[in-house]
């Protein structure tokens, strides 16, 4: 077995420790016995840089579909033209206020200890972006935000910014492999908020880009062909819309279309900081979703009460025999 895989085997023996082999083992056997996974990404996965791990999951056939907030879609992906200009901030804890107006003077934006450049990440993908946005306009064509992203990264015009080995990049590896992507909210994000802004001016239509609504019609289809006897898993970074959103699919398809023959998911497993509360989705516990037609009496389910960019790349690790 691969180094950390052993040390996990090794220690990780009790507490949340033991669910993190647990949980490891529970989504290696789901995909032995051919099922299906999604990850769900909330919170800034990609500017803690979890694509070192998650693209060779996703190259290796370990994921099957990816839910994201439009924060992570575009970081990934910001990191990848921008790396160098970041900026690592390790006393975060102490900055005052007025440390935090000199950042933005600076036109860095920070993400806990990290800070993301203005000029080279934001500003530098935003031409390319309403390039494209314009062109699916003129051409009729309506696109999911994440096919946008996949378009420019597939063209090649961004590959003169490159800054870090592409192969760490989670956005390139779903992009070569036209992996399924659901980005709830995307409007919710800079790039989200760069193309309003950009309809505003006139540039472009909202119309242009597909909706939520739309996300979910084609999640329920998705799910309807691909979730046979062998179950689809979900494997749950954070909580927020990136997790809820698609997780409510199977109560829409058998609540409110009748496809009571389309199964629960199969496995469940949320990596989460939340205080457990039964008024939050991100701190409630899983046998709570078996009320809301999500999960079954006999899903295996794991919450790895932990910070998601210390157990993460531990569990992708494991599956991965690193």
């Amino acid at each position: 077995m691969g180094a950390i895989r052993d040390f996990i085997e090794e220690h990780y023996l009790h507490f949340n420790a033991a669910v993190v082999k647990d949980a490891a083992k529970g989504y290696e056997r789901h995909l032995e016995a051919g099922g299906k996974m999604l990850i769900s990404l909330a919170g800034a996965m990609s500017t803690a840089e979890l694509g070192k791990t998650l693209a060779e999951m996703i190259r290796q056939d370990k994921v099957h579909i990816i839910s994201c907030t439009g924060a992570n879609l575009e970081e990934d992906v910001m990191n990848l033209v921008a790396h160098s200009h970041y900026q690592r901030v390790p006393h975060y804890r102490d900055l005052t206020a007025e440390d935090e107006q000199a950042l933005l003077d600076r036109g860095l934006n920070r993400v806990t200890d990290t800070c993301i450049p203005e000029d080279e990440a934001f500003r530098r993908l935003e031409g390319h972006m309403v390039d494209i946005w314009k062109k699916a306009e003129a051409e009729g064509r309506r696109m999911f935000p994440h096919e946008f992203f996949y378009e420019a990264l597939n063209s090649g015009v961004l590959e003169q910014y490159y800054e870090i080995d592409p192969k760490n990049s989670w956005m390139v590896a779903a992009a070569e492999k036209n992996l399924p992507i659901i980005c709830p909210g995307w409007e919710d994000s800079t790039l989200g908020n760069i193309f309003a802004a950009h309809c505003l001016m006139g540039d472009t239509k909202p119309s242009t880009t597909k909706s939520g609504i739309e996300y979910m019609m084609w999640l329920a289809e998705w799910y309807t062909q691909e979730a046979d006897d062998k179950g689809i898993g979900f494997f749950q970074i954070g909580g927020g819309i990136a997790g809820d959103f698609p997780i409510c699919v199977v109560p829409m398809l058998h609540q409110d279309m009748g496809r009571l023959e389309v199964p629960l998911w199969a496995y469940f497993c949320q990596i989460s900081d939340s205080t457990t509360s039964y008024g939050s989705y991100s701190g409630a516990v899983p046998n709570e979703k078996i009320t809301w037609g999500k999960l079954g009496i006999d899903t295996p389910k794991y919450i790895i009460e932990s910070d998601a960019t210390i157990v993460a790349p531990l569990v992708f690790s494991w599956l991965l025999d690193r």
